[in-house]
């Protein structure tokens, strides 16, 4: 039988007098109720109780073994406790990787707005490439836009989608003309954005067909999203990049949207984490909160 059952019936037993005033608390039998009993007594090898038809009384053994039950059932219940508010708000270390700019701009903002509402939430955030294993690396949550490679072991969802936009500067559309048609990029100069050593298309959407991939040419080639976007505003050449990254340029004017009638590429960002049976407060906290937050910067 299990011992820290048999010890809360041997307890119960004590305090209300009787094994029948315990089986009625405990909602069982009063022959189960004295076989717990014996169960503890066998594993002890002591008699705890002196057992009558009229009374019951603990024996010099039962005496100190009933304080002892006491205070290891005390602490079990103190154990669930702890659990049970671990379980119910967000607390502890809360380990996330992200890409770079979109973390600085976008998810860390919301991860310190969750970490001032849980004084108990700790962040550990990395910005930088993608963990290829998430789970090798420790880490309760990760941040990722675009397609989604092997994810076995992980639950994914989509928490925002990031627009694209091309736009320029004035006086590079001045000096180069302003391109009506996706065919006319062909002729600008674009700004490149290229990362692991190869380039990343522009993509626009075409409906229910695949997107269409324009490979842009250009004597500028970075890494950097935010380095792309200053280049293109000093006028060095026409950038595709996320409209929640520039979008204070184009309400100011120091770059201007272009193809503004032409349906512009989604990237979905998803939110992924651990498998488990049951998911960890911290962490269902931060993507709800992610959920919530971030379509409203992106749009």
């Amino acid at each position: 039988m299990d011992r820290l059952t048999s010890m809360a019936v041997f307890v119960r037993a004590v305090d209300l007098g009787s094994f029948a005033a315990a089986a009625d608390a405990l909602e069982m039998s009063g022959p189960m109720v004295g076989k717990h009993v014996r169960s503890l007594e066998e594993r002890v090898g002591v008699r705890l109780l002196n057992r009558t038809t009229r009374r019951q009384s603990l024996t010099d053994a039962g005496q100190v073994y009933y304080e002892r039950c006491r205070a290891v059932l005390v602490e079990a219940e103190a154990a669930d406790a702890v659990v049970a508010n671990e379980l119910s708000e967000p607390s502890g270390r809360l380990r996330v990787t992200m890409p770079a700019l979109l973390g600085r701009h976008c998810i860390a903002p919301l991860l310190m707005k969750l970490a001032r509402k849980y004084p108990h939430l700790e962040l550990d955030l990395a910005f930088g490439d993608p963990i290829t294993d998430i789970i090798e690396a420790g880490y309760d949550l990760a941040i990722r836009t675009g397609d989604l490679d092997d994810q076995t072991g992980l639950i994914a969802r989509r928490i925002a989608s990031q627009r694209m936009v091309v736009c320029g500067a004035r006086s590079y559309l001045r000096a180069n003309g302003k391109p009506k048609m996706l065919d006319d990029l062909a002729a600008h100069e674009a700004i490149i954005y290229r990362r692991s050593g190869r380039v990343r298309p522009w993509l626009f959407p075409l409906g229910s067909q695949p997107p269409r991939e324009i490979v842009p040419a250009g004597r500028l080639r970075l890494d950097d999203l935010e380095a792309i976007a200053d280049a293109a505003t000093q006028g060095m050449g026409l950038a595709w990049l996320p409209y929640w990254l520039v979008r204070e340029r184009l309400n100011t004017g120091t770059l201007v949207g272009l193809f503004g009638g032409q349906p512009e590429f989604l990237y979905d960002c998803h939110a992924l984490w651990p498998r488990s049976p049951r998911m960890l407060p911290k962490v269902r906290a931060a993507v709800d909160s992610l959920a919530a937050g971030l379509p409203k910067l992106m749009t």
